[in-house]
């Protein structure tokens, strides 16, 4: 567990899922990069299936060969859900339903199952905040739980966990105190837990693993800005002040550089990892660019030379990536949540409504691909994240899970 050889299994371990597995919260990156064929165009008559689902809830599907998984909580939060589907009709497999008095306050856009559950192909492990964090067998057969605080605040959260060689990490961030937990993912045995700001307003952001010249590192955002850790031993090895806090969307890590937005509105800033030690706040920041589109909910990406944000209300900004500087500034119909998927040299955003904007990244005005309407009820609200699986792309709304396979 403390030698390099181990370390070298941590960033393989993460890296080296099946192509065709979309194993975890924005896939294997964890940064929403997808390989392969995926749709650039459906619509309502591209719905292969749709089921609703025993609960509601935000989390993203993931999967591992034929079986998807998801979560749902009931409407009052005393009842949690793993599901365990057919990806290839919808049925639903098996289903692991956990009773909680542990009912954490919530935001009016938070759910009780927002984080989405992750797999390595013998086992999925599910977080349900104050409710705990569970982990099954590829059948539903329970492994081990275990309790990971309280969670206080009014926030509620959705950091989601990540598997890594034999660990499976959390970001354990809430309104009062707050830590980042390694377990065994085998055992649940607690392998180290590494202190964060005690008074951050929510958990919500997905830690990332990267490799810099000098090894792999953990990047997590935050209320306070992004910081760096060892992902062996767990050691905060450097810190990054935001520009005005909130911390939620996931940072992204290309052309050796890790790009984070705050969350509330402020600037996007670069950092360069390599060799950052301590605050790096004068140091290591590469470049920042004013944000003026207001909230980020979505997370930063990075496509060639183009860096690509989608603001809360629809603003979306073309940056250069090595330089920072604005390409344009436009605007897409409807309110954003959910993080954006890169897949075919394409930006895919999706917006509340359930509407698909494909964005083909340049440098000189807003490229729309094409405009995807899946034909959603108006009660439905859409903020997961999209999950690309074998040639098909996989969405949900808070109560309805759907497989569209594309016409194009």
């Amino acid at each position: 567990m403390k030698t390099s050889f181990c370390l070298s299994l941590f960033l393989l371990g993460t890296a080296m899922a099946p192509a065709e597995n979309w194993n975890q919260f924005r896939g294997p990156t964890g940064m929403g990069v997808a390989e392969g064929v995926v749709p650039t165009e459906w619509s309502n008559a591209s719905v292969a299936w749709k089921v609703e689902l025993p609960g509601q809830g935000q989390s993203s599907a993931v999967n591992w060969g034929p079986k998807l998984f998801v979560t749902a909580a009931s409407k009052d939060g005393g009842t949690r859900s793993l599901l365990c589907l057919d990806k290839d009709n919808g049925k639903i497999l098996w289903q692991r339903d956990l009773a909680t008095k542990q009912k954490e306050a919530l935001h009016k856009m938070n759910s009780w199952a927002t984080p989405s559950p992750v797999t390595d192909g013998e086992r999925v492990i599910a977080f349900f905040g104050p409710a705990g964090i569970h982990c099954y067998d590829m059948n539903g057969k329970k492994q081990w739980s275990k309790n990971l605080g309280d969670f206080p605040g009014g926030w509620g959260i959705a950091a989601s966990p990540i598997i890594a060689d034999n660990q499976v990490i959390q970001n354990c961030d809430a309104t009062g105190p707050s830590r980042l937990v390694s377990l065994d993912k085998r055992t649940g045995e607690t392998l180290w837990e590494t202190k964060r700001n005690d008074k951050p307003r929510g958990g919500w952001s997905t830690p990332i693993l990267i490799k810099t010249k000098k090894g792999s590192q953990l990047i997590l955002n935050g209320e306070d800005g992004a910081k760096g850790y060892d992902p062996v031993k767990g050691k905060e090895l450097w810190f990054c002040q935001s520009f005005n806090g909130r911390g939620s969307p996931v940072p992204f890590h290309a052309h050796g550089l890790v790009y984070v937005v705050n969350g509330k509105p402020g600037d996007l800033y670069v950092v360069n990892p390599n060799g950052a030690k301590g605050n790096v706040t004068k140091t290591h920041m590469a470049w920042h660019a004013k944000r003026n589109g207001g909230r980020d909910l979505p997370s930063p990406s990075v496509i060639g030379d183009y860096a690509l944000v989608t603001a809360m209300g629809g603003v979306i900004t073309c940056y250069d990536a090595k330089s920072g500087k604005t390409h344009w500034v436009d605007r897409l119909d409807g309110a954003f949540s959910g993080s954006p998927l890169v897949a075919n040299g394409l930006y895919y955003v999706q917006n509340e409504a359930g509407v698909t904007y494909v964005v083909r990244p340049n440098g000189k005005a807003l490229e729309i691909v094409s405009s995807n309407d899946l034909g959603a009820s108006d009660e439905e609200i859409f903020r997961a994240t999209l999950s690309p699986i074998d040639g098909k792309v996989y969405t949900r709304s808070q109560s309805t899970l759907y497989c569209l396979k594309g016409e194009g």
